[in-house]
């Protein structure tokens, strides 16, 4: 059965486009030209995927990722025409999966929605069941603790939501600390072989995970410059 990829956009255009691209791919797609109507769509369809325009009618982009996080996993990417980064943090933060800015290539954003399924594909054939705790992979550190098979995180004890996206980045690189991840590699291990995005999409996600795990006495990921970041322990206090 093809899966299923809900778009919320309001551009006749990039609807055409959007459509022609996804169902050549075998997707299957139905479209809202609103935020109501998407909100609508996604409750009654139960989508596989979301593709997110910010700049809605009726009801915005950020509204609608705010509101479907409050009951959904559903992945999301956000389509932006704003090259401002604190609203693509804010998208990630509401709960976006990844955000593509407009004018984007549809090659690209097939690429991506390709990427973003698998990864949760990929998710939920590695949950635990019922699994103990001495076989479970729990990295802790000063003030953070990081439950690989259950993808759960607390800062000081208390659990914070991430989204996939940031929870695979701040896996990877906690598993293998002090060693440096270009922003290719990052990009190959977290979205994968076949994905085109620029390293700037990686410089937004690490933002958003800072500042959710990370406080002016603690840090954990630190910038290598010119090349990418890496998991620094000894420079926890």
């Amino acid at each position: 059965m093809a899966q299923k990829i809900l778009i919320i956009e309001d551009e006749e255009g990039i609807v055409h486009l959007l459509n022609l691209y996804l169902r050549n791919a075998d997707f299957e797609t139905v479209v809202a030209r609103d935020g109501a109507d998407g909100l609508a769509l996604h409750a009654r369809e139960h989508p596989d995927l979301i593709i997110l325009d910010i700049m809605l009618p009726a009801i915005d982009g950020f509204e609608v990722c705010r509101r479907i996080r409050e009951w959904s996993q559903t992945p999301i990417l956000i389509l932006t025409a704003r090259s401002d980064e604190d609203d693509r943090i804010n998208g990630l933060e509401l709960g976006a999966d990844d955000y593509l800015m407009k004018p984007f290539s549809p090659r690209e954003l097939v690429s991506r929605v390709r990427a973003i399924l698998r990864r949760v594909t990929k998710q939920e054939a590695s949950a635990p069941v019922q699994e103990k705790e001495e076989h479970r992979l729990v990295l802790r550190f000063p003030g953070l603790t990081i439950d690989v098979p259950a993808r759960r995180v607390e800062v000081q004890g208390r659990e914070i939501a991430l989204t996939p996206t940031e929870f695979d980045l701040l896996s990877l690189m906690a598993q293998a600390p002090d060693r440096v991840f270009t922003r290719e590699i990052l990009m190959n291990k977290v979205w994968g072989y076949d994905y085109m995005g620029d390293g700037h999409t990686i410089d937004v996600h690490i933002s958003a995970l800072r500042r959710k795990i990370e406080t002016d006495a603690q840090r954990y990921i630190k910038t290598v410059w010119r090349v990418g970041y890496r998991f620094e322990v000894s420079h926890i206090r």
